[in-house]
């Protein structure tokens, strides 16, 4: 809907009240003097309590339109964000500007969230960062009735619907926690891209109380879109970073082609690197660092990179790979020209990318009887027998799983996450395990050890410095953050935490990248297994719909494809 305009003098009193608080708000924090389009408009409604959905295109300023109303009100703002680089992204920028947030993640241990969530209720924090998944524990909802929650945000709302029905069922029971929150606590949704249907479907799970929409317009007239067709990618590549000058990220749909495209650019002396989900923290933080710095031209990444990314000067994005979606699409190509500048979107295609495209329907959408073979395997796999294993939780690796059984890893995983969303288990993302010690041996044991050692003293005494509660239990440790205290390089903080447990001085766990299989049931028969045939059928057709949305205008003729994505959106 469109945001109304105020005609009654009452309605007319308030709205000038509350526009002079928002600017010296706005004023006081971030630093401008006024608002971009529309983000007055999503506050106020907010502010009078209204649950609101708000399209903005990437770079519109989304996250000001939560964070100043909420700054405005008393409590605290409950944000769920999909991904937790994302959230740790926007509580460093709220940091930097005096303001107080906290975030809850799998990286962290039970100590560390009781704390964080004690902080939520007790301390004078403005905004708890949470992921979906988070809102199901009941510690969560135990602690979220204790808190002053003055408003619910959801980023990145197009979730909701582009992965809640696949591989993040979390994200459709968001608003059970709308009555433990409190009835009256406004919700705001805020999103990049939504069709009308998908807004709707937001509104819809997230219980809007009355829907108000305010959609800006997609139009974004400083950034160029061109999609060429390519047979030789690398050339037209090549062709496009020499031809653009500026910053730019280069999109590509597998891990490996960023590697390769990444060496293929440097050896052509193009300033580029790679950037996705498979490669160590460290590493991922590195490259980012470098990239936003300036120090590396272009950055080479899967999808994994970008939401939230907040740099202004990006002058082009290509596409090496085509997206699935036209709604990926939007996103990524909208990370350029944020800054009014003029930019360009260019998206590389051949008829190869068509096939692909719709071969990964075939691989994601495997036939029942697949899937039902694959619930089985997982608990032989597991070694678990039948009408056992409720409750339990174990590290599950999707690849070593399918190189068992020689599967397509791809396939597999689909599987695997639509028997999640039937309810039988939850597989967590990829995420990081930390490193966790303790010491085996007494503490006049290990006095007498550093008498006799003095390299082995000083190392300890780090260990001992940086840590507590080493002696009772295992204690989640950071290799990087020992180094720092102790001025050592990381490997050889590794290489002396290894000796000390080859010498059962202590016992060490290194750190690993992981998913954890949680069972939700015991394991069933194959009789007793219940897969809905009707939902599997929307979801094929509603991700085939979507495809071939994308595939059509790349196809079309130049002068049409801008018309085409604006009325996919809903825009003439």
């Amino acid at each position: 809907m469109i945001f109304e305009v105020f005609l009654w003098p009452q309605r007319y009193e308030l709205f000038v009240y509350l526009c002079n608080d928002m600017l010296e708000t706005l004023k006081k924090y971030w630093g401008y003097e006024s608002f971009r389009p529309l983000q007055q408009e999503i506050i106020t409604s907010l502010l009078e309590g209204r649950d609101t959905l708000a399209i903005l295109p990437t770079g519109g300023g989304k996250s000001v339109c939560f964070q100043v109303p909420a700054m405005m009100r008393e409590g605290i703002c409950l944000v769920i964000s999909p991904l937790v680089a994302l959230m740790k992204d926007q509580i460093q920028n709220l940091s930097r500007r005096g303001i107080k947030a906290l975030t809850v993640h799998s990286g962290m241990t039970a100590r560390e969230i009781d704390i964080t969530l004690d902080n939520a209720i007790y301390g004078q924090y403005k905004f708890l960062y949470v992921s979906p998944e988070r809102l199901q524990s009941n510690l969560f909802r135990t602690r979220l009735q204790m808190m002053d929650v003055c408003m619910i945000v959801v980023d990145e709302a197009h979730c909701i619907s582009q992965w809640g029905y696949d591989f993040r069922p979390d994200y459709l029971e968001i608003a059970a926690i709308r009555p433990i929150a409190g009835e009256n606590v406004p919700i705001a949704a805020l999103t990049a891209t939504a069709t009308p249907k998908v807004a709707e479907d937001i509104m819809a799970k997230l219980n809007f109380r009355k829907p108000n929409l305010i959609r800006g317009s997609f139009v974004r007239p400083n950034l160029s879109y061109r999609f060429r067709k390519a047979e030789d990618k690398l050339g037209k590549l090549l062709e496009v970073c020499n031809a653009l000058t500026g910053s730019g990220i280069v999109y590509a749909s597998k891990r490996r082609g960023t590697e390769d495209l990444a060496r293929f650019l440097q050896s052509q002396s193009i300033s580029a690197d790679c950037y996705h989900a498979g490669m160590d923290r460290a590493r991922r933080n590195e490259v980012q660092d470098a990239w936003m710095r300036g120090d590396v031209r272009i950055i080479v990444a899967t999808n994994a990179f970008g939401m939230g990314i907040d740099k202004p000067d990006v002058r082009f994005v290509c596409h090496y790979d085509m997206p699935s979606t036209l709604e990926g699409y939007f996103q990524e190509a909208g990370r350029a020209g944020r800054d009014g500048e003029q930019a360009w979107a260019v998206l590389l295609w051949n008829d190869s990318d068509v096939r692909r495209l719709r071969q990964i329907v075939r691989t994601t959408f495997p036939p029942l009887e697949y899937i039902r073979d694959i619930y089985q395997k997982v608990f032989q796999y597991l070694n678990i027998a039948y009408e056992e294993g409720k409750g339990t939780s174990r590290k599950f690796v999707i690849e070593e799983f399918a190189r068992h059984y020689r599967l397509n890893a791809a396939t597999a995983y689909s599987a695997v996450k639509y028997i999640e969303q039937s309810g039988y288990w939850t597989l967590t993302e990829e995420m990081d395990i930390p490193s966790k010690l303790n010491f085996r041996i007494s503490r006049d044991a290990l006095y007498r050890i550093q008498l006799s050692n003095y390299g082995l003293d000083t190392f300890i005494k780090v260990l001992m410095r940086t840590y507590t509660g080493l002696f009772s239990g295992y204690v989640p440790i950071d290799e990087e953050r020992i180094a720092r205290n102790g001025h050592y390089a990381v490997d050889v903080v590794r290489e002396r935490l290894e000796y000390l447990a080859r010498r059962d001085i202590v016992n060490y766990i290194p750190g690993f990248k992981a998913s954890l299989l949680h069972l939700t049931l015991e394991r069933l028969t194959e009789d007793n297994l219940r897969l809905p045939q009707s939902e599997y059928r929307e979801r094929i057709e509603r991700h085939t719909s979507h495809l071939e949305a994308m595939i059509s205008v790349a196809q079309a003729p130049d002068s049409e494809r801008v018309p085409m994505m604006l009325s996919y959106f809903g825009e003439e």
